[in-house]
């Protein structure tokens, strides 16, 4: 099954997937913070009705006085004796009139400069928030404007302008207490909040004045009515707890599409060991397929190699007993000699083949290597006489391994006969034996012969590789076989001053 094409759409589907949550949680952030914000707006409202309800309950004939009215928002911004109605977020109120004046405040002083406060209603800063709202602070609107709105008296020590103390008393008064003028005298007793002078028209609600007024003048008292006469709330409210929630619900979503990020690259990295993990087994049934294969076509090759041998001798027979006859003449005997020897090397051949195709059975026998050593050098010992080569073993300690003996003798003989082929006439090969540690010794067989180059010495154990003109390149692969088989390791390695060591390694030690 090829997995690659549908991996791009798996990647696709993990980009879209991580994509999606980013954006979402991006909307879901922006939609909390905007109900923060309406919370908050709804707060400010809550405190507004508050502060209007305060008023109403204060307001006396249409007036409030300023230090009552005062003392009562100080009391909301800053909780005085009552905590219940303090608000952990107001920062300050402030009451203003028609022109956008102050009348009365409480708390932190309010910038009105900045224009956008009054002309959309709230202006957003980076710890403070401040809502203008049009609540009912006791006044009554007509479609011609405000009407009988709620004054704030000021103290008398706030009047620079137009304040007159009232009359002292006279005898020529005619008994007259003090008391406004004729001009200020209410009309009827049924209306209390009716000055004297002209009558108001109907509907229309005044506030009585204070005694400390009585001596203005009718202009003068509503151009003061006017500044005084309450018409827009403002409040100033702290974004701490609103930024502090924002920014906790900020790195919430932020974990989230972190979370969302690890899955998608876990997904996409599981995928991609699913898709590799595929593509090798695919890959490894092939390679089972073709060793299968490989295996039948090596035991049809031993087969043919192994049913090659007997022609071959008959061959060789026939060539041996015409070299050996004397009638025949000395060419003919002498080309009989030449079939013998290129038959004996096609079925040398033919036999290390064999060999190197024949599956390696372990089976592990205790052997003592110092006596496999000299039984193997004494099948040796006519080579050796012919080349005149000497060959030693190096005293050592007597270690008894667990091997196939038939392997073992095999690989060790393999080893020889290669130094016996490398050496000059007269050369000289060692065979050493030694601890590894308590549980593995390791053999040598050192040789002065030429040696082998480092960029083959991976090489030589590769079949049918051989640096020898009469070799067959199988006889250090079988080697190979023969180590790997039973677990062990083999190097070739640089003999100092001259030649090369073939070094056996891990022989396991019998108990």
């Amino acid at each position: 099954m090829d997995l690659t094409r549908p991996s791009h759409w798996v990647y696709g589907i993990l980009a879209a997937f991580w994509l999606l949550v980013g954006v979402w949680q991006a909307e879901e952030h922006f939609r909390f913070r905007e109900a923060a914000k309406s919370n908050l707006s709804n707060r400010s409202k809550d405190i507004a009705n508050t502060v209007s309800a305060c008023i109403r309950g204060m307001r006396f004939r249409g007036a409030v006085r300023k230090e009552r009215l005062e003392t009562v928002l100080d009391e909301l911004v800053n909780g005085g004796a009552n905590d219940l109605v303090k608000s952990t977020e107001l920062l300050s109120i402030v009451l203003l009139n028609a022109a956008g004046e102050t009348v009365a405040s409480a708390g932190r002083p309010i910038d009105f400069t900045q224009k956008e406060i009054l002309q959309r209603g709230e202006r957003w800063g980076q710890r403070i928030v401040t809502f203008v709202n049009p609540v009912d602070l006791g006044v009554s609107l007509t479609s011609e404007g405000t009407t009988n709105p709620t004054v704030v008296l000021p103290p008398p020590r706030d009047l620079t302008n137009g304040f007159r103390e009232p009359r002292p008393f006279r005898s020529d008064d005619g008994g007259r207490p003090p008391g406004p003028p004729p001009e200020f005298e209410r009309f009827g007793s049924g209306n209390t909040n009716e000055f004297a002078g002209e009558r108001p028209p109907r509907g229309e609600f005044r506030p009585r004045r204070p005694p400390w007024l009585r001596g203005m003048d009718e202009k003068e008292f509503q151009s003061l009515i006017e500044k005084q006469a309450l018409h827009g709330l403002v409040l100033a409210m702290s974004t701490d707890a609103f930024q502090a929630a924002s920014v906790r619900d900020f790195w919430l979503r932020t974990f989230i599409i972190l979370l969302a990020t690890v899955a998608a690259a876990g997904s996409g990295l599981a995928w991609r060991n699913l898709v590799k993990s595929s593509d090798l087994q695919i890959r490894l049934v092939r390679a089972s397929e073709l060793n299968t294969h490989l295996k039948e076509m090596n035991l049809a090759a031993a087969g043919l190699a192994h049913e090659t041998r007997n022609p071959l001798n008959i061959i060789r027979g026939r060539a041996q007993m015409i070299s050996n006859q004397t009638e025949f003449p000395p060419e003919i005997r002498e080309k009989g000699r030449e079939i013998v020897n290129e038959v004996d090397k096609v079925a040398a051949q033919l036999n290390e083949f064999i060999n190197y195709s024949r599956p390696r059975e372990v089976r592990r026998a205790r052997l003592t290597l110092g006596t496999i050593i000299n039984e193997v050098v004494r099948a040796l010992s006519y080579d050796l006489e012919e080349k005149k080569i000497r060959l030693q073993v190096l005293p050592g300690e007597s270690i008894t391994v667990e091997a196939d003996e038939q392997l073992f003798r095999q690989a060790l003989f393999n080893l020889l006969i290669n130094a016996v082929q490398a050496v000059e006439p007269g050369g000289e090969i060692h065979v050493a034996v030694a601890r590894q540690n308590g549980l593995e010794a390791s053999l040598d067989v050192r040789d002065n012969g030429p040696g082998v180059p480092p960029e083959r010495r991976s090489e030589i154990f590769k079949p049918y590789f051989t640096t020898q003109k009469t070799g067959t390149g199988l006889g250090l692969a079988v080697v190979q076989q023969i180590v790997l088989a039973h677990g062990w390791e083999i190097q070739c390695l640089p003999n100092d001053p001259k030649g090369a060591v073939f070094r056996i390694t891990h022989l396991k030690i019998a108990a």
